[in-house]
This record gives C-alpha cells, structure tokens and sequence, in this order.
C-alpha cells in the first residue's frame, strides 16, 4: 500500500521509506549556503524560480513484498532529475521525461529484479501517477489538456493527456515482443498504464512512424513529458477548474 504525504516547501529534510536512503544534499565547494530545493534538500548557487520551495510537489513511498519506492516529484522544476532504479533501461527514459517535461524528479527503487523487472517498472508508474495527481491538487487553473509530437531521427511519437479525473489508457506503440539489451519494452506499455490510472488521467500515445526500438521509445517518454507539463501549466485566463462540471 502507497503512503501518501503531500508538500508545499518547507525546511525539513525528506523522510525516507524503510531500507532506501536518500543520498545527503551536496554542499557547495565555495561554502556559499545551497538554494532551496522543494523536495527537501539542497541545490547549488544558482538563482531559484520564484514558486521553488512552494510550488506543486508530491511524495510517495510504496513498500510491498516486491518492490520498495520513495518517489518525490515537483511539477514545476527545472528538468532535474535523481533516478536510481535496478532497471537502468527504465531510469534513462525517466530522466528523458523529466528533462523535457521540466519537472524535477527524485526514485528511488528496490525491486525483485531477478524474478522479473515487471514489478519494479509497474510499480514505479503507479508512484509516479500517485504523486502528478496529488501535486495538482484541486487542478484549479491548469490547463488540463497536453498534446505533444516528438520526432526522434527516423521516429515520431505522439501523447495526448487529458487531466480529466477519469483514467483512460490508449497505447498504439507496436513494440511487443522487442527488447533493448534485457530490457522487454512491453513493459513500457505497463507503465504508462499504470501511470495513467493512478494519476486518473486519459493517456493516449500513438507512434506514427519509426523503425529503431530505442528511438521509438524515448520519443514516447519525451512526448509524455511535454504532454504532462502542457496539462498542468496554470492558465491565468481560468482561475477555476477548467470544466463545465465544476470539478475534475
């Protein structure tokens, strides 16, 4: 079962799932005091955008008999991102997301691996989805709705998100039965739907054209990225939630 605790800034340092530990906070060389990080430790001297420290974050741990998580996102970052995962495939199309959808992401992740990397990439969706949706809160004055075409070489992707409460999930990637080195990339499609029904999201992704697996995928997860940060973006023109219903 996921624990749930969300943060909007504040000094103290992050709480740390049984058996994970957060690596400490790097303390500049020149001595100069760190800026602000809104998840709980330390960044370098550079200047801080005016929300750091109290804008949207979430955090989730989630301990089972397979896999241990501690998951920390910040939706309006600066593309930073700290993944350790025992599945390396998986934690470089993480960093590609977070990168170009400029969240800042912290994972760190546990799993039963050697039995199968399934748990572990499912799992992970499910915190990530958990924390976008608890970092949006009540969605008042976001956009809601992302669409993003990403050209990788020889690939181009597409991901459309609609922040709508209601979880849909649309996959037309053709990458069953593919690996990348020991990596399956059908679990990708676990992921994102994982993801999507945890951050009670509609999620459609679609490739249009491509041929070469690796570039297929990271045009996916960076799409997904942008798509993301598009639906989350405040829009000043609707301070309220962006549906007829009222709510979302």
């Amino acid at each position: 079962m996921a624990r749930r605790r969300r943060r909007r800034g504040g000094r103290g340092g992050p709480r740390v799932a049984p058996g994970i530990a957060l690596a400490p906070a790097a303390v500049p060389a020149s001595g100069a005091a760190p800026t602000a990080d809104p998840l709980g430790g330390a960044r370098g001297n550079g200047p801080a955008p005016a929300a750091w420290g109290e804008g949207r974050v979430a955090r989730i741990e989630r301990k089972t008999r397979e896999t241990e998580i501690l998951l920390q996102l910040a939706v309006d970052g600066r593309g930073e991102a700290s993944v350790d995962t025992p599945v390396p495939f998986l934690s470089h199309m993480l960093e590609a997301m977070t990168k170009h959808g400029l969240f800042d992401l912290r994972v760190q992740a546990r799993g039963d691996v050697e039995v199968d990397p399934h748990h572990t990439v499912e799992d992970v969706g499910i915190c990530l989805g958990k924390a976008f949706f608890e970092a949006l809160g009540d969605k008042r004055g976001i956009t809601r709705f992302g669409t993003a075409f990403v050209p990788m070489d020889e690939a181009l992707a597409a991901v459309h998100v609609d922040v709508s409460g209601r979880p849909y999930f649309s996959y037309n990637v053709p990458l069953a039965k593919t690996k990348i080195g020991n990596f399956d990339l059908d679990l990708l499609k676990d992921f994102f739907r994982a993801f999507a029904m945890n951050a009670m999201v509609n999620l459609h992704a679609n490739l249009h054209y491509g041929d070469n697996v690796h570039h297929i995928a990271e045009a996916v997860f960076k799409a997904f990225g942008r798509a993301l940060a598009e639906a989350a973006r405040p829009n000043p023109r609707l301070p309220g939630v962006p549906s007829t219903k009222g709510a979302l």
